[in-house]
C-alpha cells in the first residue's frame, strides 16, 4: 500500500485527497495535514468582510468530511519536508510518504510594504480571520464614513478580491444612501485596469474603465506603494491618499515548510504533470506552484491561481500519481485555463480564458445579474460537493 501525504486542506488538498481515494481505494493510505481544522470557501471571504456571510455559512469540518472517505486527518502544521528521505516533519512527528502533494497555498508577505496588513494600517480579506477583522473595521467605518482606498500593492498576483471589494463597498454605500460621503480610490500595480496579471482578458480593460467611471471610483494604475501610515497611503510617485478605510492585497511567497524546494520566492517548480522538476514523487498544485508571468510589467505583478485552476491542477496531479502506481503512461493534460465569477456588488462578471495566458483559443468576459445569481448558486453547490467528497463532479 502506497503512503500518500497531502499538505493543505483547501481546494487543491481536498480535491487531490478525494480523487486519489476514489480511484485508488485500498491501494493507498492517504493522510492530509493542515494547520486549520476547517475548509473555508475562500471566494466568499469578500462577502464575509461586508457582513453578507457568516463563517459558519462557508466552512466545513475537515475531520468530518475526510473521515467519511477513510482519509486520515492530522491537524498540525508541517514545519519541514525532507525530500531526500521522503518525510514530512511536524513539531510532534515525522510522517513518511511514497508520494507528497504540496497544496499549502501561500504565505502572505505583508512585510513587502511598511504598514501593510492587519498588523499595520490596512485590512486584508485573504483569510477568514482577516475577513472578520475587516468586517469589524467596516462596521466602525459606517459610523463615521470618509475616504476609502482599495487596491493591490507591487508584486501581487491575486487581483480579483480587490476589485470585488471596491465594487461591493460602492454597492453597499449606495444601498445605505451615503455613497456621496465616501470618495473611493482604486490603486493597482497592474499596468492597466483589467490586466489581472494575465495580460488582460478580451474587453476587460475597456469594460472595467467604464464600470469604474460609472461608479465614480478613481483609478490609479501602474503604481507602487511606498508605505501606509495611520489614515494615509503614500505612493512611490509621492502621491498621498488619505483614508478612513483601506483594504490592500499583499504579495505572496511559498510557505516556510517547503520554501527550500521552490524558486527564490518559494514557489514550487513543476513539470506539465505537476511533478517537482527534481523530486518526481513530490507534486504541487494551486498557489504553491511557480508560473512565469506572460510579460514583464513596469511595476512587478504575478500570475493568479484561482480555485477553479487549483481544482483542475489537483485532478491532474492525482492522475499522475495513479498512473505511476498502476504502471500506466501518464497523459499530457490540456493547457491550464480559468473560469471565474467576479462579484460586482449588484452584478457580476463571468470570465473564461483558455489557456490562461495569451495567445488564447477562447476568451469570455460577460457581465450580468445572472452571473451574480450563478456565484451564489456555485457557492452552495461547491460546499455540498466538498462536504460529500464528490470531486469527480464538474
Amino acid at each position: 500500500m502506497k503512503k500518500i501525504v497531502i499538505i493543505g486542506g483547501s481546494f487543491g488538498g481536498l480535491t487531490s485527497a478525494f480523487e486519489l481515494k476514489r480511484l485508488l481505494g485500498k491501494k493507498a493510505d492517504i493522510t492530509l495535514l493542515c494547520t486549520q481544522d476547517k475548509f473555508v470557501f475562500v471566494p466568499s471571504l469578500p462577502w464575509v468582510s461586508m457582513g453578507w456571510r457568516r463563517p459558519e455559512d462557508i466552512t466545513l469540518s475537515l475531520d468530518a468530511i475526510l473521515k467519511q472517505k477513510g482519509i486520515k486527518f492530522i491537524h498540525e502544521e508541517a514545519v519541514g519536508v525532507d525530500a531526500d528521505t521522503s518525510k514530512v516533519v511536524t513539531k510532534s512527528q515525522e510522517i513518511p510518504y511514497d508520494y507528497l502533494v504540496i497544496a499549502t497555498g501561500p504565505e502572505l508577505v505583508f512585510s513587502a510594504v511598511p504598514g501593510l496588513g492587519p498588523a499595520g494600517y490596512t485590512e486584508c480579506i485573504f483569510e477568514l480571520d482577516m475577513a472578520l477583522k475587516t468586517r469589524e473595521a467596516w462596521y466602525r467605518f459606517l459610523e463615521d464614513p470618509g475616504p476609502v482606498v482599495v487596491g493591490s500593492v507591487q508584486g501581487v498576483s491575486c487581483f480579483g478580491p480587490a476589485y470585488e471589494y471596491a465594487f461591493e463597498v460602492d454597492t453597499e454605500l449606495r444601498r445605505r444612501k451615503i455613497r456621496h460621503k465616501v470618495p473611493i480610490t482604486f490603486v493597482t500595480s497592474e499596468p492597466y485596469i483589467g490586466h489581472f496579471g494575465i495580460g488582460g482578458l478580451k474587453t476587460s480593460k475597456r469594460v472595467l474603465e467604464d464600470e469604474f467611471a460609472n461608479r465614480d471610483i478613481k483609478i490609479i494604475a501602474n503604481q507602487a506603494v511606498e508605505e501606509f501610515t495611520p489614515g494615509e497611503a503614500k505612493l512611490k510617485d509621492g502621491t498621498k491618499l488619505p483614508y478612513k478605510l483601506s483594504m490592500f492585497a499583499p504579495p505572496m511567497s511559498g510557505v516556510k515548510a517547503v520554501f527550500h524546494l521552490g524558486n527564490p520566492k518559494g514557489f514550487i517548480p513543476v513539470d506539465s504533470n505537476y511533478r517537482h522538476v527534481k523530486y518526481k514523487n513530490i507534486l504541487s498544485v494551486g498557489v504553491a506552484i511557480a508560473i512565469a508571468p506572460p510579460e514583464q510589467t513596469p511595476v512587478p505583478t504575478g500570475v493568479p491561481k484561482t480555485g477553479a485552476m487549483t481544482v483542475e491542477m489537483a485532478k491532474n496531479a492525482a492522475r499522475t500519481i495513479i498512473a505511476d502506481i498502476t504502471g500506466k503512461p501518464v497523459s499530457e493534460p490540456e493547457p491550464l485555463g480559468v473560469l471565474c465569477l467576479v462579484d460586482m456588488g449588484n452584478s457580476a462578471v463571468f470570465a473564461k480564458a483558455k489557456p490562461l495566458l495569451p495567445p488564447r483559443q477562447e476568451a469570455v468576459w460577460k457581465k450580468g445579474i445572472i452571473y451574480k445569481w450563478g456565484k451564489h448558486a456555485f457557492e452552495r453547490y461547491f460546499l455540498w460537493k466538498i462536504k460529500n467528497g464528490l470531486t469527480q463532479l464538474p
